[in-house]
């Protein structure tokens, strides 16, 4: 049941997301929901600022991102819905958490998803004679017509692209694995390059606490998985088995192949934004295979496309949560005969295509301050969300401790140790001159948020449609 605009209680039965997504579809999505483009090209400047102890730097952030999901995913068994992260919070502290982190959740992917576009245009126009603003146009408009025709239409390529990503790393495991211990063809480095050139620390210690900053970014995205569970015929068991498996598809596709890569490549090779400087690309030159820029141009384009794919699923689905919060104009609960919430697909790919149009007229100013504007968003929420696993944790384990079937590790202490390092995160930043602003200026995203919803608080209480307290009652399962 949701209310109308007089506060009245109204059936939702034309409003109800379709439970289509298989087992296959969640678990890859998860899997892809964590390997982006910042995997395969960003890993190079990580390196190049830590040297080998870049393995270190994924190591701190993939362990912080794997507490965080950890925490989700224990919300998720507990209470699965749709738009989940920002239910929990509104139910654990009011519903100005569950307006904050949901709005910020929106915003933030919605950047994501101009970055991405534009990234894959990038990639396309050196193989088609077509201008890059409309190679972007074409791709929001392909994959906006995935999500609309059904949920089961993006898991499905989802699945696909989430796999050719899959089998890229474990290929690239394999080989460098056979290669390092002296069964590829070439002579073979062992693993000197771990220390032979200025150590494993050549930066200095510092350096790779530094550059789990830069990690952390490219890590998250990991909890979609749960979100898409709440679309699954068992939500609860496909978000305790994505949430399970997350510590593993870390530590391989993140851990083991940055170690794969530094032990191939001596970490002082300059790596360079564009594919063929893809690190992974000059590793894989470093085994003899000629064609390996034009291999990570593919993997790197399928990597875009299903975070593209992932990006209009994620921001329409948390827009629907947040109506049916009447957080948001009821026109975004509606959705189609196969259960696809259309305008707020629609509402999300739009911010797509002026993402595409400020970058295109604006590209060092306008485009650059959205960027930055959400840059470190996602520590913000995740910061609220932490403390919403702790209040809810301690209310199911007085009144309903048999949802408790996936729990924190360590509780409360692994919560309270995250939170301190998300916030030593924000203060490393803060020191930073090359993060500075991004904290500064997600920071007013945050704060022009919570003026937003005192706006609307103060509407809605006049409303007679809700007081600012922690939400009762449970979630439907």
């Amino acid at each position: 049941m949701s209310k109308n605009r007089t506060g009245r209680q109204v059936s939702d039965e034309r409003h109800e997301l379709k439970q289509s997504l298989r087992n296959r579809h969640v678990t890859m999505i998860a899997l892809g929901g964590i390997i982006g483009a910042g995997l395969f090209v960003g890993s190079g400047a990580v390196i190049n600022a830590t040297g080998p102890a870049a393995i270190l730097s994924y190591l701190l952030a993939g362990g912080l991102m794997i507490l965080v999901m950890r925490m989700i995913g224990e919300m998720a068994v507990a209470y699965p819905s749709t738009g989940s992260i920002s239910d929990y919070s509104r139910k654990a502290l009011g519903n100005w958490a569950g307006f904050t982190v949901g709005w910020l959740y929106w915003y933030f992917w919605l950047i994501v998803l101009a970055i991405e576009a534009v990234a894959g245009a990038g990639i396309l126009v050196n193989y088609l004679n077509i201008p890059p603003w409309l190679l972007c146009l074409l791709l929001i408009l392909l994959l906006t017509l995935t999500n609309l025709y059904s949920v089961n239409s993006y898991g499905e390529a989802e699945f696909w692209l989430a796999s050719i990503k899959v089998i890229a790393i474990i290929a690239f495991i394999a080989v460098g694995v056979l290669y390092l211990i002296g069964l590829w063809h070439g002579h073979s480095p062992g693993f000197s390059n771990l220390y032979s050139k200025g150590g494993f620390f050549p930066k200095g210690i510092g350096a790779a606490f530094i550059g789990s900053v830069t990690v952390l970014f490219s890590i998250g995205g990991a909890e979609i998985a749960t979100i898409a569970a709440a679309e699954s015929n068992n939500p609860a068991k496909n978000a305790a088995t994505a949430t399970k498996q997350v510590m593993y598809r870390v530590f391989f596709f993140y851990v083991v192949s940055v170690f794969i890569i530094v032990a191939i490549v001596p970490w002082n090779v300059k790596f360079g934004g564009v594919a063929i400087q893809s690190p992974f690309a000059i590793a894989l030159n470093h085994l003899g295979i000629p064609v390996a820029g034009t291999i990570m141009q593919f993997v790197i384009l399928t990597a875009v496309l299903s975070s593209l794919n992932s990006c209009i699923y994620i921001t329409s689905r948390m827009l629907f949560a947040l109506t049916k919060q009447g957080d948001a104009p009821r026109i975004f609960f509606k959705t189609t005969k196969r259960g696809v919430p259309v305008w707020a697909i629609l509402a999300g790919t739009l911010f797509g295509y002026v993402g595409v149009i400020l970058d295109y007229f604006f590209p060092n100013t306008v485009f650059l301050f959205l960027i930055n504007s959400a840059g470190a968003v996602s520590l913000f929420y995740y910061l609220i969300i932490a403390y919403s696993e702790i209040k809810l944790r301690r209310k199911l384990e007085r009144e309903a401790p048999e949802k408790l079937k996936l729990k924190m590790w360590c509780f409360p202490y692994l919560t309270y140790f995250s939170i301190s390092c998300m916030l030593a995160v924000l203060i490393v930043m803060l020191f930073l001159q090359d993060t500075r602003s991004e904290v500064l200026m997600s920071f007013i995203s945050f704060i022009v948020i919570l003026l937003a919803y005192a706006i609307h608080a103060k509407r809605k209480k006049r409303l007679g449609q809700y007081i600012d307290k922690p939400v009762s009652g449970q979630f439907e399962n």
